[in-house]
């Protein structure tokens, strides 16, 4: 099963337990998303670029941390709701923020990040460490999201960011942000699919990524956000390697921009 994660792309319908491995070039080329049957409905995955994906659910169309201009979405529904974890600009571009925000759309953000907003934003809904909110019938609880390698906290420190879960009708996604392997992280439960970044000097290496992994075993996983501009790449298949039981899904973080 090793072998098989680290050279196929994985699609998946979670209610089922069925998985079609698939050659990567061949969903690549096809530009395939991978699905997930949940008793609520399909729940859709687009990713983007680096941290920033699209998922669409039986509640809406959730963007979670988009960046990288309007034109990055176009042919991808329009958001329901908008999920940001932090301050950084791979994670919050209040142009690419303000472009995509339509009249009906719900923005979550920590409050670091609601400090920050511009006028025509301060409506949104600021939730901190350990908060808990609904959305159309959608529970969304914040999970911190934080360094705790010495050298590294000044990065994200602990009490600022934010991690989320999603609690869909029997369906549960985390999504890390920008985190190291917490003891918050290791204590998640019951999460069907998980979305892991994984980059130094920012957040973890593949080996502390994937021992997190290990410890809160979702069914699927997305690593993410593993390549940096100050030479910190980890390798997707590397953590592939070295999980145990979730299945690992890795399709193209970086279509665009090979060298991020």
């Amino acid at each position: 099963m090793t072998q098989t994660r680290r050279t196929f792309l994985a699609t998946a319908s979670a209610a089922a337990g069925v998985t079609a491995i698939l050659p990567f070039a061949a969903l690549a080329q096809e530009g395939a998303n991978n699905s997930f049957e949940t008793p609520g409905g399909t729940i859709t995955v687009h990713p983007v670029s680096h941290a920033s994906f699209v998922m669409e659910t039986p509640a809406g169309v959730i963007h979670v941390d988009p960046v990288g201009g309007a034109e990055a979405y176009g042919d991808l529904p329009a958001p329901d709701l908008i999920l940001i974890t932090h301050e950084h600009g791979d994670h919050y571009e209040v142009d690419t923020l303000t472009a995509l925000m339509g009249e009906n759309t719900h923005l979550i953000v920590n409050p670091a990040v609601a400090d920050m907003l511009p006028e025509e934003l301060s409506g949104a809904e600021s939730i901190g460490n350990g908060d808990t909110t609904d959305w159309e019938g959608v529970g969304i609880e914040a999970i911190p999201a934080y360094n705790t390698t010495e050298g590294r906290q000044d990065f994200h420190p602990e009490g600022r960011d934010n991690g989320y879960v999603l609690s869909f009708e029997g369906f549960r996604v985390y999504i890390s942000g920008d985190t190291e392997d917490t003891p918050e992280v290791r204590a998640l439960e019951n999460i069907d699919l998980a979305f892991v970044c994984m980059n130094l000097p920012f957040t973890m290496d593949a080996t502390q990524a994937a021992a997190a992994v290990n410890a809160f075993s979702p069914t699927y996983v997305y690593p993410y956000h593993f390549r940096g501009r100050d030479g910190g790449t980890q390798d997707p298949q590397e953590f592939a390697s070295m999980v145990e039981g979730a299945e690992v899904l890795t399709p193209d973080w970086y279509p665009d921009n090979p060298e991020l």
